[in-house]
């Protein structure tokens, strides 16, 4: 007989269960040995980028398959917020999306639809061929899909902070993630996250979504950054990535050991020899 099994708890389980913020960090380098070695750091959960990232349906699904065993909330990032897509992840076994790019109400219905069976969405059905169902191994799963499925929304434009009442608004939508770095770029300061407005911004979303109800995350490498987020409001915060982490280590190494280039005499033949 095959094993029946049970799908995971959510991220918008883990959220509601809380009793503080939950502290993650990004897997940007499509490996799953990488991600596995995040998994067991300690932290809350992770997020599995798609969007800036070099991961494909294969490498997300690899990299599922490298965390599951660990105590850990994972999510994935889709490229884009489109119907097809957004199928594809959840057929995977994405049970916790990330849509980035959400500037509308209208944009996330249509986010949440694509996370929905007939006739509360538009998700195709292949759930017998996919692994999200455990290939049919989850009892009645077309019927508590839904259930089994946290949908977070992006926050990184203007049009989507001004809108960002009616986004938290919609049915479906478990909460929102703030984006500073593209909201900088909205706002016309690209590279300055920890600008005055693209901090009220921030800050503005933040306190709408306490006002209804619903958790909201922000990205924040600075520690200061995330202690101020913290402070007003935010539920989840992602405070680091691999790829980040192995780039400012790996240069640190090298200030430690090697001489400034300016200090380094040439081997062999002098420039003046030529």
């Amino acid at each position: 007989m095959p094993f029946r099994v049970e799908p995971d708890a959510t991220f918008r389980h883990a959220l509601a269960a809380a009793n503080r913020p939950l502290m993650g960090m990004w897997v940007c380098s499509g490996s799953p040995l990488v991600a596995e070695l995040c998994a067991g750091a300690g932290l809350d959960w992770l997020l599995i980028d798609a969007e800036h990232s070099p991961n494909g349906l294969e490498s997300v699904l690899a990299q599922l398959q490298a965390v599951r065993g660990y105590p850990v909330h994972t999510l994935v990032r889709p490229p884009v917020n489109d119907t097809v897509v957004i199928k594809q992840y959840l057929d995977l076994g994405v049970q916790n999306l990330l849509v980035p790019m959400v500037n509308s109400a209208a944009e996330a219905e249509a986010a949440v639809a694509a996370t929905r069976y007939p006739p509360h969405g538009v998700r195709g059905v292949g759930s017998a061929l996919a692994r999200a169902s455990r290939w049919n191994r989850i009892p009645d799963y077309l019927a508590r899909a839904g259930d089994t499925i946290s949908l977070t929304v992006q926050i990184e434009s203007e049009a989507a902070v001004a809108a960002v009442e009616n986004i938290l608004a919609v049915d479906g939508v478990d909460g929102i993630f703030l984006g500073p770095s593209d909201l900088a770029a909205s706002m016309g300061v690209l590279g300055q996250q920890d600008h005055p407005e693209v901090r009220a911004a921030v800050e503005h979303c933040l306190a709408a979504a306490t006002a209804a109800v619903k958790p909201a995350g922000v990205n924040a490498f600075n520690p200061a950054t995330a202690r101020s987020y913290l402070a007003a409001g935010a539920a989840f915060v992602l405070v680091g990535a691999d790829v980040a982490i192995l780039a400012r280590g790996s240069e640190a190494l090298a200030a430690e050991y090697i001489p400034p280039a300016a200090a380094v005499e040439p081997a062999g033949e002098t420039p003046a020899s030529y």
